[in-house]
């Protein structure tokens, strides 16, 4: 039994409990505004493949820092009417820092591009696809540098993540993930991912 004076108390956060779930927050918050966050995102329109290795495979050696560390073929398809460039960027969620690990950069790939090619040179600005622009990862290089995790670390996952905008954006060269992101913000009309994996034993 609760006495006159703490019934009052006891009400009152339980009243502000209800009303805060009522209102879709949760009595823990920050999940449900991840998830409100989550459904503004554009639709997974856009499939991305590779012939070097199947989705939620293991990347070939060939591709990692362990090899030649060529970046792999990349082809797509649904990229969606009105696109004006599309972008992609390659990270590792897995690696043990604050933030994902970038491992590729790359923008200004003209809208009507089917995919990327095996072993696209470190340059800043690419002949193929023709005026592509390519960021720094954070091995602090313009292009790919390919997968290197620490060994014994487990396998580490891989997000090629590619996305259609609906504006050129006219970004120079070596920029950051971060920088994409942010002149990306409210341009994009659809994206898709391929994830690969690699483990360094």
């Amino acid at each position: 039994m609760h006495s006159a004076e703490a019934v009052p108390e006891w009400l009152s956060v339980l009243s502000r409990c209800i009303a805060v779930v009522l209102l879709g927050a949760g009595c823990g918050g920050g999940e449900n505004s991840a998830a409100i966050e989550k459904k503004g995102e554009p639709a997974m329109a856009i499939t991305v493949t590779s012939e070097a290795f199947k989705a939620k495979a293991a990347i070939p050696k060939k591709h990692t820092g362990e090899g030649a560390d060529t970046s792999p073929p990349l082809a797509w398809s649904g990229v969606p009417a009105g696109t004006k460039e599309l972008a992609l960027i390659c990270d590792d969620p897995d690696a043990p820092v604050a933030e994902p690990w970038v491992h590729w950069v790359i923008y200004g790939i003209p809208p009507d591009a089917k995919g990327l090619p095996e072993g696209v040179p470190t340059q800043e600005t690419l002949q193929e696809p023709q005026g592509a622009r390519q960021g720094l990862n954070d091995f602090r290089k313009a292009g790919y540098g390919g997968p290197m995790p620490p060994r014994g670390h487990g396998t580490h996952h891989y997000y090629f993540r590619l996305y259609a905008l609906d504006s050129g954006l006219n970004l120079p060269p070596r920029q950051t993930k971060k920088k994409l992101l942010e002149a990306m913000k409210g341009h994009i009309l659809a994206q898709g991912e391929l994830v690969g994996t690699y483990e360094r034993k």
